[in-house]
Parts: C-alpha cells; sequence; structure tokens
C-alpha cells in the first residue's frame, strides 16, 4: 500500500513492489538519435582557451589573465584616488583662499600663476632638449631594430603587451643623454592598428616601416646583429657601425629558438648580451623587450656591461654575481614574462616601472 503522506515513504514503498507485467511495458525501448544521444560539451572556463592548447598554456593563459584583470582592477583603483587627491587639493585651496583678506588672495594667486609659468617653461625647455637630441640620434645614433614580423604568432593580449612595451621604450630613449636610433619594421596590420591608436604616435621620432629589416637595409646587411639568447657569440662591445635586432615577440615560450633561426635562415649575424659574465638569473632567464633597449642605452652611456645589468634587471631575477648563467634577450618577452611561465609580477621590471609610468604618459606625445 502506498504511503501518500511522505514523498520518501512512497517511493520506498512503490519501489519494493514487483514488476508489473503490461503489454505496453513490453514494448521495445525507444532508441534515440545519435544526434540526442550526444552528450552536452562542457563549458569552457575561458573562451579564449583553445582546445589544443596544453594544460600547462592553459595554466599560463588563465594566469595571464587573472593578473591582466587584477591590473585594470588597480588602474582604476589608482583613477579613483587621484580624483579624490585633485579634490581634496581644489578644498584646500579654496579654503585657504577664503580665509584670507583681498590683497593677500591677490599676492597669493600671482605666486601661484608665476610657479606655473616657471613649470612650464622649464617643461618647454626639456622637451626642445630632448627633441634635440632625439633628431641628433637619428643622424648619428646607435641602431637598434625592433621586428615586429612576428604579429601573427600572436593573440590579442600579447600584441597590446609588446604595444606597452615599445611605449616603454620610446619613453626610455627620450629620457636617455645618448639616445639610439629606434626603428620599427614590419609594422603592419593589427600591430600597426594597435601602436596608431597611441596618443602622439604619429609624431615619434622613430623609423615607423612596414617593409622587414632585410629590405630597409637591403645595403647594409652585413651590419645586421640579431640578438638572441641562442646565439654562441657574445656581444663584448657596441659596433657603431652595427644595426642591433630584438625579436618582437611576446609567444609565451611556445615558439624555442625563433629568432636564432630566423637569422640563420637570412644569412645575418646572431649575439647574445654578456648577461652570464656578470649574473645568474635566479629565476627565468627572460628579458622584455623594453628591458634589452633599456640595457643597450645603458651601456651606451656607460661602456660598462655590469653597471647596465644591475640597473635594469630587477634584483628579485638577479642571483649570484660573476657566475655563468644565460638569459634570453630580444625575444619580446611579455611584460608580465608570460611567455616563460614565470610569475606574473615579474612584469616590464614591474617593480621598476612603476616608478617610471608617471613621467611616461607625458613624454610619449612628444
Amino acid at each position: 500500500m502506498i504511503n501518500w503522506c511522505k514523498i520518501g515513504a512512497w517511493k520506498t514503498s512503490l519501489l519494493a513492489q514487483p514488476p508489473l507485467h503490461s503489454p505496453l511495458l513490453a514494448q521495445p525501448p525507444i532508441i534515440l538519435s545519435p544526434f540526442l544521444q550526444m552528450e552536452p560539451p562542457e563549458p569552457l572556463q575561458n573562451d579564449q582557451i583553445a582546445p589544443s592548447m596544453s594544460k600547462n598554456a592553459q595554466k599560463r593563459l588563465l594566469k595571464q589573465q587573472r593578473f591582466e584583470a587584477k591590473k585594470a582592477e588597480k588602474k582604476a583603483q589608482m583613477k579613483e584616488h587621484k580624483k579624490r587627491e585633485a579634490e581634496r587639493k581644489r578644498t584646500e585651496w579654496a579654503e585657504k583662499l577664503a580665509s584670507l583678506d583681498e590683497e593677500e588672495r591677490e599676492k597669493l594667486i600671482e605666486q601661484r600663476k608665476g610657479m606655473r609659468r616657471e613649470r612650464m617653461e622649464k617643461r618647454s625647455e626639456e622637451k626642445g632638449q630632448k627633441l634635440e637630441r632625439l633628431q641628433q640620434a637619428r643622424a648619428n645614433g646607435q641602431n637598434v631594430v625592433i621586428d615586429l614580423e612576428f604579429a601573427h604568432l600572436m593573440t590579442s593580449t600579447e600584441l597590446s603587451s609588446l604595444v606597452q612595451q615599445i611605449m616603454y621604450c620610446y619613453a626610455l630613449n627620450g629620457r636617455c643623454p645618448m639616445p639610439a636610433h629606434i626603428w620599427l619594421t614590419g609594422c603592419k596590420g593589427e600591430m600597426q592598428d594597435q601602436l596608431t591608436r597611441i596618443p602622439g604616435y604619429d609624431r615619434w621620432l622613430i623609423e615607423k616601416e612596414d617593409k622587414s629589416y632585410i629590405e630597409s637595409f637591403k645595403d647594409q646587411k652585413e651590419n645586421l646583429v640579431y640578438l638572441t639568447a641562442d646565439s654562441e657569440n657574445v656581444l663584448d662591445v657596441l659596433d657603431p657601425k652595427a644595426i642591433y635586432i630584438i625579436g618582437g615577440l611576446v609567444d609565451r615560450n611556445r615558439w624555442k629558438g625563433l629568432t636564432m633561426n630566423k637569422a640563420n635562415e637570412q644569412g645575418i649575424k646572431t649575439a647574445k648580451l654578456p648577461i652570464g659574465s656578470y649574473l645568474k638569473m635566479s629565476s627565468s632567464q627572460v628579458l622584455t623587450v623594453n628591458q634589452v633597449v633599456e640595457i643597450l642605452l645603458k651601456f651606451l652611456e656607460s661602456g660598462d656591461w655590469k653597471h647596465s645589468f644591475f640597473e635594469v634587471i630587477p634584483l628579485r631575477k638577479r642571483g649570484e654575481a660573476g657566475t655563468e648563467g644565460n638569459a634570453e634577450e630580444g625575444e619580446g618577452k611579455d611584460e608580465d614574462e608570460t611567455e616563460a611561465g614565470a610569475d606574473d609580477e615579474d612584469s616590464i621590471g614591474m617593480d621598476d616601472q612603476k616608478a617610471k609610468r608617471p613621467c611616461i604618459s607625458a613624454e610619449i606625445k612628444a
């Protein structure tokens, strides 16, 4: 007998009944079509994860996306903080003026205007000196090429990372007492689209070529030197006649030895920075594009590799000095070093770059 009071008891008593024999129950089971028998696919955790990616690659990609989200959150917080600070200063200024009489108020306003004019004049003077240095570098500076022909191997996020590094390169070069003559070659497609969205990019004093460096320097092929950690040639000094090439590639460690193979196929010379003579890298042996450019700029200024490495390479990445080591240079590592699957906070020398960011936004417009 079925107990209608409790559903659980009803199910139990029903299941306990002997099976019923009925012509209707004797019918053959309904067979679903193959399409209806298919199980629904499991949803991807992220739309950008390709099914063909390895588990490690998926982990690195998710790690990068978490880092980007965290970075965007920090950026929003910083923006809100600046807004509050500006409002606080305006309030303090208004209260200060309200506490003064008319004569003192006019005097204070004129004093503030005079200080602002001095700052503007100093800024204008510095900008003029910077433009003069960059013009001289275009005439007789050390040629440094950033090879952008790997854009088709990168995702939009990776391209954005590379664009950010190029922005740093231009800002660093503008501040340097002895700037280099920077070239962007193979600049086309989505890479060019992202670069042109940078405010003031059309006024940058660098060379922007949609052609490859082989075409741009077809009469100086013997002077081309590709910087890659896979090279057996150690760069002792910078040759003023040489044209040093840095691979613009953020590949999350998918393409091993790509720049070395490219240089060999093109029959051009290769070299690597002498990092192993001065440092043993404590973590991933990776440098970002802007770090390589900054090392070259520091060496142009000081002529001292050790000083250049210790000035640029973050402390957390250094091991023991004076021991053999190796470093990847010139394959356009991501600012957060996702190419080697290292910690996301190893970004672009993030600890060093955070201090530089306030002045970069103003300088890239020049």
